[in-house]
């Protein structure tokens, strides 16, 4: 052999071992060694000793050419787990790992862009990144289906998986999702299997969904709230085969157009809140499987077309399918389709005998027909359906205090025995029909109808001049009572709701006529009298007039004495040589004035500790009391001193009438004092859970739900209403403090956190009580205003049992009390024996009870988007708190006022007395409402908010 021939066979060879020995990328080989290296059971690979996995075919590996394609080792039993930089195996098309005990963090998928089959499911996988899905542009599949994903926060299907847009199959059942339905799924024209069943979703399903693709969709049982809202979008996926709803709170009707779904073969709603009667057109659908269980469906049972239906657990008329409802019964599943079937009577009206069943708000005469609807303040929404008008025994009809809206039916003229129509409250539109003189009718309170129109009644009842007097009785307001109708009111009650009423929706008028600086008096016994004190509130920065400034003096025996002072001026003292200026709110205060007035800080004087310090009583030279917070100074620190500078800094930006105010505060030396106001009765915590040891008397169930009211109002507020919104961080019963009238404020503002815009978190240090934390800001230390309603929640778990959030002492089950209170609030017997032993509970205490249950219950919602924000509290915590009445005092006559008078006159002579008797001032009362206002007006111009 020659030279040549030598060197050739030489290079073949050479190129041979290379092929040979080298064959798979070396990047690939790293990754798949570090996985074998990771797992506890390498041996169930099987895979050789040898580092060639594409050149020997390794088990369960697939390549093309040197690179790694696919990884297919499903149901081995792996436990383990993948290597973090998995995503280096860049030509990876095909995963399946499905079926093992895989465990850790998912790595990132990120830039494995020729990924189009991606099965995780069935493992231990514990986390996974925010990127996951980011850049897989070819993925066809991705199936997560049963791992503990982020268990303790949960996770939302990240929004760059819309950019995958040949997806044709997603699975994420049992994984932790949360959140709502992502809009871009409806819109995914590839998409035909989602299946999202067993997480924690929330909301509806979304519009986007209107004509969707889809083939097969699973959003069955949803945890916590559960999904809710109609399902009507449903009835246009004229693609869909398999629909599992079941395990949910939908409600609303099924759509009738549903019986387009002509492909459609399983439908599965069992366990919701559908409301309605089933569609013929669903009966006729040729289904292999239908469930309708456990819901709420009304009228007749239609003739099925499938053979494979349960429709049991439903308040149906009849039971044989076919046969129609009692004509009454119709109309009166009719009159609940016009107000949207609310689910408390859709619940309560079973069977086909509204008589014989004893039908919620429904009463029955000899005869046993109805004869009374009677369904005051039950929260209705809709229209009145003409329905109505068959139920001709009616003598009664009490909807006051709803939200009905449009026009009465014309055809309730027609009922011969009706002698009472209630619709005060609502939104009822004119014109009103002509009934006949025996028919007394109640229409106050509709915003819509004016004059006239307001309020008619039979023609023996009107006045001579022909505008129509009170309805029911001389005097009465109309609503309806525990005994149908509402007994006279006094001559001077009627007098106020005719006088106060205008008074009140004209106090924008008043604004621009009344300088804004006056100060008012009252005039009693015929004298006026300014108030003993003033109590300076930081100004609103929104005032464009913010440069206000007051001295405050200290005089020459270190008392503490406030100068009234106008708008756009310094008032200089010279009782002494140092003054102080409140400038854009902050007033400061010498520390010796405060030891002056809380007696060098005595020990009789101290109200309490807390972790900033002591606070103390002092009370100034003319009887004012006020509330002196002194920090220690063995805890001077960074921290310590941030949390005097964040009071300072909130309470000078907001103020609400149940916010406790910042008067002052004191720098020098070692010395940080905080002055607020005096809150006579303390803490709300000792009027829980030390009542008994202390000696009080215990908060009756009216003033919790007073409280509660107040402090939602504050925190609505401060998250809301303020010109910067703001996080509460330590909201807790300690820090609510009660005045002689146990009215509520919020306190301590050493935590208070600026909130981020929109649904934004803006992440911080831990700080808060344990008990209180909302577990996503205990966990993740990521906070919105949600952690704040979260402990509102266990606040009103508080008021509702007299136990504290945590207590080490109780049995461990009840140790956490909002843990404990989830498990007892839906069960009405669990829930009574829960109550403070110290409430007197009757059947409309407990009924209010229950109420603020489910609120309690809906505040502490594991996820921050399950929440409601601090107004809807509000919203339901304001019906239950009696409403104001006027005071009887035919003897008191403010500032010399004939009510009589037009009011303009009125208003001429109110100025007159002003300028003539009272003094000027910028400075408002401690609740920031103006002193001394005439009733009627004070409304107006209480607090920031409104309310």
């Amino acid at each position: 052999m020659g030279e040549d021939q030598r060197k050739l066979v030489s290079a073949v060879l050479l190129c041979f071992v290379t092929v040979v020995f080298s064959a798979t990328d070396p990047n690939d080989l790293k990754i798949l060694n570090e996985f074998r290296k990771g797992l506890e059971n390498p041996e169930l690979l099987e895979w050789p000793a040898n580092d060639d996995p594409c050149g020997t075919n390794w088990r369960y590996v697939f390549c093309s050419g040197n690179r790694v394609t696919q990884l297919q080792s499903k149901n081995l039993g792996l436990k383990g787990p993948l290597p973090q930089n998995f995503n280096q195996l860049t030509e990876l098309s095909n995963l399946g790992l499905q079926r093992n005990e895989l465990n850790g963090k998912l790595p990132t998928f990120k830039g494995l862009s020729q990924l189009q089959y991606a099965y995780l499911g069935n493992n231990k996988f514990d986390t996974i990144p925010y990127d996951f899905v980011d850049g897989l542009s070819n993925l066809e599949v991705l199936s997560l289906d049963n791992n503990p994903l982020n268990a303790t926060t949960g996770w939302s299907i990240p929004s760059e998986l819309q950019n995958s847009l040949q997806l044709t199959n997603l699975s994420l059942m049992s994984c932790n999702l949360n959140g709502p339905i992502p809009d871009f799924l409806g819109t995914m024209s590839s998409l035909a299997n989602l299946k999202l069943s067993y997480n924690r979703l929330s909301g509806g399903i979304p519009a986007s969904f209107k004509q969707s693709p889809l083939q097969t969709l699973w959003l069955n049982n949803q945890g916590g709230v559960g999904l809710t809202g109609p399902i009507d979008v449903i009835g246009s996926m004229t693609s869909l085969t398999v629909l599992w709803l079941h395990g949910n709170q939908f409600t609303g009707t099924i759509p009738a157009d549903i019986g387009q779904l002509t492909s459609l073969k399983e439908l599965n709603l069992n366990q919701n809140q559908l409301s309605g009667p089933i569609p013929d057109s669903l009966a006729g659908l040729d289904l292999q499987k239908l469930d309708l269980s456990n819901n709420l469906l009304m009228g007749p049972i239609p003739k099925f077309k499938t053979s494979n239906v349960t429709y049991t657990s439903n308040p149906l008329c009849q039971s044989v399918p076919g046969v129609p409802c009692a004509p009454e019964v119709t109309a009166l599943i009719d009159f609940l389709g016009g107000l949207n079937y609310p689910v408390k009577l859709a619940s309560s009206w079973k069977g086909n005998d509204p008589c014989q069943n004893s039908w919620l708000g429904l009463t029955c005469n000899s005869n046993q027909k109805v004869s009374v609807l009677n369904l005051p303040k039950f929260h209705l929404n809709g229209t009145l359906s003409p329905s109505i008008g068959k139920l001709d025994s009616l003598t009664e009809i009490e909807l006051g205090g709803n939200n009905i809206t449009g026009r009465i039916p014309a055809n309730l003229t027609s009922l011969k025995s009706l002698r009472f129509l209630d619709l005060s409250g609502n939104n009822i539109e004119p014109p009103i029909p002509e009934f006949s003189s025996g028919v007394k009718i109640v229409t106050d309170g509709n915003p819509l109808l004016n004059g006239n129109q307001s309020a008619k009644a039979p023609s023996s009842d009107r006045n001579p001049s022909g505008s129509p007097s009170t309805p029911i009785d001389a005097g009465s307001s109309g609503g309806s009572s525990s005994e149908g109708h509402s007994g006279p009111k006094s001559s001077k009650g009627s007098k106020l709701v005719v006088i106060v009423a205008p008074i009140v929706s004209f106090a924008a008028l008043v604004l621009l006529a009344i300088p804004l600086s006056m100060y008012y008096c009252k005039k009693r016994k015929g004298t006026f009298q300014a108030p003993s004190s003033y109590v300076v509130h930081p100004r609103d920065p929104s005032d464009p007039e913010n440069m206000v400034k007051i001295v405050v003096s200290n005089s020459s025996n270190g008392s503490l004495s406030t100068l009234p002072g106008s708008s756009y001026q310094s008032i200089n003292s010279t009782a002494t040589n140092e003054s102080h200026v409140i400038e854009s709110g902050n007033l400061v205060i010498s520390v010796q004035v405060l030891r002056n007035v809380t007696k060098n800080f005595a020990p009789e004087n101290e109200l309490g500790k807390g972790g900033f310090g002591r606070v103390y009583k002092g009370e100034l030279d003319d009887g004012t009391k006020i509330a002196v917070k002194r920090m220690e100074s063995s805890i001077i620190n960074n921290k310590a001193l941030n949390e005097f500078q964040s009071e300072i800094a909130v309470l000078s930006k907001v103020r609400h009438r149940h916010l406790v105010s910042l008067l002052g505060y004191s720098i020098e030396g070692n010395e940080r004092l905080l002055v607020y106001e005096y809150m006579p009765q303390g803490a709300l915590s000792k009027h829980l859970f030390q009542w008994d040891s202390l000696k009080l008397e215990p908060l009756s169930w009216k003033r919790r739900l007073n409280i509660a009211l107040d402090v939602a109002r504050g925190m609505e507020y401060l998250h809301n209403l303020a010109r910067e919104s703001f996080i509460h961080r330590d909201l807790k019963s300690s820090n609510i403090l009660l005045g002689d009238d146990f009215r509520a404020k919020v306190s301590d503002f050493g935590l208070v956190k600026l909130a981020p815009d929109g649904a934004k978190s803006v992440v911080t240090q831990l700080a808060g009580t344990f008990g209180y934390l909302a577990p996503e800001y205990a966990v993740t230390g990521k906070i919105t205003t949600k952690a704040d309603v979260f402990s509102f929640g266990v606040v009103l778990m508080e008021l509702v049992t007299g136990l504290i959030a945590l207590d080490e002492s109780r049995p461990e089950e009840t140790r956490y009390l909002a843990a404990w209170f989830w498990h007892i609030k839906s069960s009405k017997e669990r829930l009574r024996a829960a109550v403070d032993r110290a409430l007197e509970v009757n059947e409309e205490t407990f009924e209010s009870i229950c109420i603020i249950a489910e609120l309690a219950g809906h505040c502490t919602a594991r996820e921050p988007h399950q929440r409601p924000d601090m107004g809807h509290a509000v919203n339901v915590l304001s019906p239950l708190v009696e409403k104001w009445k006027p005071v009887a005092d035919e003897t008191e006559e403010y500032s010399g006022i004939d009510y009589n008078l037009p009011l303009t006159q009125m208003v001429k002579g109110w100025q007159e007395a002003e300028d003539k008797d009272c003094s000027y001032s910028g400075v408002n009362d401690s609740k920031g409402s103006i002193p001394s206002m005439p009733t009627g007006f004070a409304s107006s111009f209480n607090s920031a908010d409104g309310r």
